[in-house]
This record gives C-alpha cells, sequence and structure tokens, in this order.
C-alpha cells in the first residue's frame, strides 16, 4: 500500500529537486526513498522502476519549461522573441540543472509525440522561426543552430566555463543580435558547403 501523502506527482517532484541537487544522472530509487523517508519499495507503488522516473523527470521538465517559454514569447515576435525565448531557456537551465539536463535524454519518440508539453516546446519554437520566414530544410537547420548556442552558453555558465571578466549578459544579448541578424539573413547567406 502507498504511503500516505506520496502520490506519483510528489514523487516525481521530489526526483526533480534531487536532480537539481545531484545531477540527474546520480538519481536512484534507494536515495531518493531515503530523501523521503521510506523504503525503497514504498516508491515502486508509484513509479515502475529508475528509467521511469527518470522519464517523469523529464516530462516534468518538459512541461515546466513549456510553461516558461510560453508565457515569454506571449505576443512577441522577431528579435523580441528570440531574446525572451532564449533568456527563458537560459534562466531555465541555470536554476534548474538535473531538470534541464533531463530534457535532453532519449525518451521513446511516440511517448514525446502524446505529451503535450513535449508538443507544445516544438510549437513555441515553430512559431518563433516562422517570423523569420523558415521553412525546411532552413527551419531545421536554423533551429539546431540556435539551440545548440543556447545549450552551449547554459552549459558553460553553469560550469562557471566562462572565465573572462567581461559581463555574461553583454555576451548573451551579443549572442542573441548575432542570430537574429543570422535569422533574418538566412536565405541571404550562401555558405559553401562543408566538406
Amino acid at each position: 500500500m502507498p504511503r500516505q501523502g506520496l502520490t506519483p506527482e510528489t514523487v516525481v517532484l521530489a526526483a526533480a529537486d534531487l536532480a537539481d541537487e545531484i545531477g540527474v544522472d546520480r538519481v536512484t530509487v534507494s536515495g531518493l526513498a531515503r530523501r523521503l523517508g521510506v523504503r525503497d519499495a514504498s516508491l515502486y507503488s508509484h513509479v515502475r522502476s529508475l528509467d521511469d522516473l527518470r522519464v517523469r523527470i523529464a516530462l516534468r521538465a518538459s512541461g515546466e519549461l513549456a510553461d516558461r517559454l510560453g508565457d515569454a514569447v506571449a505576443g512577441r515576435a522577431g528579435r523580441d522573441a528570440l531574446g525572451a525565448f532564449g533568456s527563458a531557456y537560459r534562466a531555465y537551465a541555470l536554476a534548474h540543472p538535473g531538470r534541464y539536463a533531463s530534457t535532453h535524454l532519449q525518451l521513446d519518440p511516440a511517448l514525446v509525440a502524446s505529451t503535450p508539453s513535449a508538443q507544445r516546446i516544438l510549437d513555441l519554437t515553430g512559431a518563433m522561426f516562422r517570423g523569420y520566414g523558415l521553412t525546411d530544410p532552413d527551419l531545421t537547420d536554423a533551429v539546431r543552430l540556435v539551440r545548440s548556442t543556447f545549450h552551449g552558453f547554459a552549459t558553460l555558465e553553469a560550469a562557471g566555463g566562462f572565465g573572462h571578466p567581461r559581463d555574461l549578459d553583454t555576451s548573451w544579448r551579443r549572442a542573441l543580435d548575432a542570430l537574429d541578424y543570422l535569422l533574418r539573413h538566412w536565405s541571404d547567406t550562401a555558405l559553401p558547403s562543408a566538406p
């Protein structure tokens, strides 16, 4: 019988908090049980396995990130939307490193397709890029570039990887300006193909 007060939601929330503290890859059912003051077996009334727990952390994080991104870009377009999206993305990654890392776990594509929060992130991203008039295959390439920039900046910042004394927010704004310029001129940019 499940312990009174524990629900799948409270278990996943506690696991997400633990992931932020120690890293999603270090979360275990035993460690979570200790944190909650229960036996390991008690948690299996709420989650099937460690993999299931990590998937649930990822889905929760996707929902949280989708909410933040949606709030940030509402009513915005172009550079304003790009900046709001990027800043919300960066802030979430820095505030919730374990949750953020979980959003990069390889999940079953059918599960992702059936998860409203994951779809919402895709829809928000697509809407932001449509403002630049991009369509596939350029759209896919642009999304990959921007996501890599946001992820790389936030990951390096979280790890203390920027040792130069220049203000990080100034560098961040310059990166956003450069991305905006590139996206506005994407079709004008005939780049040589890589070998």
